[in-house]
C-alpha cells in the first residue's frame, strides 16, 4: 500500500538516432509493459508505473512516474539497460534530474546454498536459504545469479549516473546469469534453482558449473525477480525444450484447479522427463530429440505451430526455446492475429 504520493524522475537521452531508438523501445516492452504510441511520444504503463518519452530531435525527454522510490530505481535502471543495449557500438548520453538514492539495487538478495542434488542426468537443483522470500512469491519468475569469484569477498553491482548498474571489474568480477526460481519454500524460507547441465562439449557454462560445484554455505546473490510472470488464465498452451522446463513446472504447480493446461516440452531423452504436478487439469507431450531422423531441424516449432492452430483464442500461449524456434512461432502468433496480451514469447538460447 502507498500513501497516494508518487515519485517522479526525469531524464535526457541524446541518441545518434533518437526515432530509431523511440521504435526499439517500443518494440522491446510492448512484451512487459501496456505500449501506447502516438508519433513521437511513447507511454509505457508497468506494474512498476509509468514511463513516458517524447522525441525531441536530437533528444528523447523521459517522465518517470512510479508508486514507490523502489519501483522507480528499478525502472530508472531497466530503461537505462536497454536503451544502452539498443544504441549498441552507437554513442549514447543519458543524464537524469537525481543520482540513484541507493548504495545497492533494491531487488539485490544474498542467498545460501543449502544443498544441491541431480533430478535427471543433465539438471540439477540447488536449494538457496534466503532472508526473506516473499518477493519471489507469485510474481515474476526470473531472476539474474550473480557468482562472485571463490575465495573472495562478494563485491555487488551499485549504480552508474547514468542509471546503468555498475557491475565490479578485475578481481571481483562476477558471473551473471538469467535463471527461473523453479520453487519457493515459504516455511523453510527456500529457493530453488535447476540449472540445465549443458552435454555438449566446449560450450562455457559457468552457471552450469557453478550448480555442479556448489557447497553447503556458498554465498551468492540474486537479482530480480523481474519478468516471466506467472500466466493467469483459465487454459494454457505452453511450449518450451529443457532450458524451458523448470518455468513451464513452476507455471504448472502454480495454477489454480480448473485451469487447463497443455504443455509440449522437447528433451533429450524420456530419462531427461520430470514429474509435473499441478491443481490444474494437465496434458503433457514429451518429444524426444534421439528420436528425431539424423538432421532434423524446427521440430519444436512445427508441433508447436499444430497446436497453435488447434487452441482456441482466450487460450494464454507461453513459448520458451531456442531464438529460430521462437521466431518462427512468434511469426505464426502475428499472422493469427493472436492477442499480445495473452502470450508471453522469449528465446532462452540460440545455436
Amino acid at each position: 500500500m502507498t500513501d497516494g504520493r508518487t515519485f517522479k524522475l526525469t531524464g535526457v537521452a541524446l541518441a545518434l538516432d533518437g526515432a530509431q531508438m523511440l521504435d526499439q523501445i517500443c518494440e522491446h516492452f510492448v512484451e512487459h509493459a501496456e505500449v501506447g504510441r502516438s508519433g513521437h511520444s511513447a507511454r509505457l504503463a508497468s506494474k512498476l508505473g509509468v514511463a513516458n518519452i517524447r522525441l525531441q530531435e536530437p533528444k528523447l525527454l523521459i517522465e518517470l512516474d512510479c508508486p514507490t522510490e523502489e519501483a522507480l530505481q528499478l525502472a530508472r535502471t531497466s530503461l537505462a539497460e536497454h536503451m544502452f543495449y539498443f544504441a549498441g557500438t552507437d554513442p549514447l548520453e543519458l543524464t537524469w534530474s537525481e543520482t540513484a538514492a541507493r548504495a545497492l539495487p533494491p531487488n539485490l538478495h544474498e542467498v545460501t546454498v543449502v544443498a544441491a542434488e541431480d533430478i535427471t542426468p543433465h539438471m540439477r537443483r540447488v536449494r538457496f536459504s534466503c532472508a526473506d522470500v516473499t518477493p519471489f512469491i507469485g510474481g515474476d519468475m526470473h531472476v539474474r545469479l550473480l557468482i562472485p569469484p571463490k575465495s573472495r569477498r562478494p563485491v555487488w553491482p551499485g549504480y552508474r549516473d547514468d542509471g546503468r548498474l555498475a557491475w565490479p571489474e578485475g578481481e571481483d568480477e562476477l558471473v551473471v546469469r538469467p535463471y527461473t526460481i523453479r520453487a519457493v519454500d515459504r516455511e523453510r524460507g527456500e529457493l530453488w534453482i535447476d540449472f540445465l547441465q549443458h552435454p555438449a562439449p566446449g560450450v562455457r557454462t559457468p552457471g552450469a558449473d557453478f550448480a555442479r560445484d556448489a557447497l553447503p554455505g556458498d554465498l551468492v546473490a540474486l537479482l530480480g525477480p523481474g519478468a516471466g510472470g506467472l500466466p493467469s488464465a483459465s487454459s494454457i498452451l505452453m511450449i518450451g525444450d529443457e532450458s524451458a522446463l523448470p518455468a513451464i513446472a513452476r507455471i504448472a504447480a502454480e495454477a489454480p484447479a480448473g485451469t487447463n493446461i497443455k504443455a509440449i516440452i522437447e528433451v533429450a531423452d524420456a530419462k531427461e522427463e520430470q514429474p509435473l504436478h499441478s491443481a490444474g487439469r494437465l496434458d503433457i507431450r514429451w518429444l524426444h530429440r534421439s528420436r528425431y531422423p539424423i538432421g532434423a531441424t524446427g521440430t519444436l516449432s512445427s508441433e508447436g505451430q499444430k497446436a497453435l492452430s488447434a487452441s482456441v483464442a482466450d487460450t494464454f500461449v507461453w513459448v520458451a526455446c531456442e531464438k529460430e524456434d521462437v521466431r518462427a512461432m512468434r511469426a505464426f502468433l502475428k499472422l493469427r492475429g493472436h492477442d499480445k496480451s495473452r502470450m508471453y514469447v522469449a528465446w532462452y538460447w540460440e545455436k
